[in-house]
């Protein structure tokens, strides 16, 4: 009797858990947010600075997750088809972002970009500006999410060997015929995978961005900043009407990873 219950005690504290770790929150977001009603609502997310943050946050995010994407899949396939000095250097350099702070990985690229920063009086000679402007936050959002789409491919391009590729070469195949006939459609459900995750990321990121950003209004406040500022204005309505949006984000890509780990279950 007892070996009966346990599995369904189980299964209710993890509904429990669920739904006060998951469902709550989201019910208080948009309790909160429409509490003044539709219009209130509608004209928070409209707002010009809204539309602005919203803008900037898809520009960022769609820079980072190609980057990342680049950078994934070669690294992936160097670390898992060659053997070369500083290997394992590499496999720790794609896991620092996981290791290190966002806020410590902002100061260290202040530090670095800032006017007063190792290549500040560099940058202002030639009239770059990183810190405080569109590049930072790229650069930030870039770093957050380097992890991502190289941590799916590796395992994944490991488990599946290098067997079909040797026989693509053997048969005269180039290397970009070993790559669209070959690798990228054994890697396609792990790249999606990864690129979801990586944009999700993008588009939550606060720490790194907070610190590069200098907080300017209509200038670099990506979303999740400019909500932080609507609520330190008190206006928590309008802070809570944008939080929807990364709500509506968080529930889409929870969508998509489900549909990708059905695909892969099926591959």
């Amino acid at each position: 009797m007892k070996s009966k219950l346990l599995p369904i005690f189980l299964v209710l504290i993890a509904y429990t858990l669920f739904g006060i770790l998951l469902l709550l929150p989201i019910y208080t977001v948009f309790t909160e947010a429409f509490s003044e009603g539709w219009e209130k609502y509608y004209s928070s997310i409209t707002s010009e600075y809204a539309l602005f943050a919203i803008g900037l946050t898809v520009k960022v995010s769609i820079v980072s997750v190609i980057l990342n994407t680049i950078f994934g899949v070669t690294a992936a396939f160097a670390i898992t088809r060659f053997s070369f000095p500083g290997k394992n250097l590499l496999i720790t350099i794609i896991d620092s972002p996981f290791a290190v702070s966002p806020v410590v990985s902002g100061l260290i690229f202040l530090l670095l970009f800032g006017r007063q920063g190792t290549f500040g009086e560099f940058l202002a000679e030639h009239q770059i500006k990183i810190v405080f402007n569109t590049p930072g936050l790229i650069l930030a959002t870039v770093f957050i999410t380097f992890p991502f789409v190289a941590r799916e491919l590796i395992p994944l391009m490991q488990s599946q060997g290098r067997e079909e590729e040797e026989a693509g070469m053997l048969l005269g195949a180039s290397f970009s015929q070993l790559f669209l006939r070959i690798i990228l459609p054994n890697i396609k459900w792990g790249l999606l995978y990864g690129i979801i995750l990586c944009n999700a990321r993008a588009m939550g990121e606060f720490g790194a961005v907070s610190v590069l950003s200098g907080h300017i209004r209509g200038k670099t406040t990506t979303l999740p900043l400019y909500i932080e500022m609507l609520y330190n204005e008190f206006d928590s309505v309008g802070a809570f009407a944008c939080a929807t949006l990364l709500v509506f984000l968080s529930l889409l890509t929870l969508i998509f990873k489900l549909i990708l780990e059905k695909r892969t279950e099926r591959s």
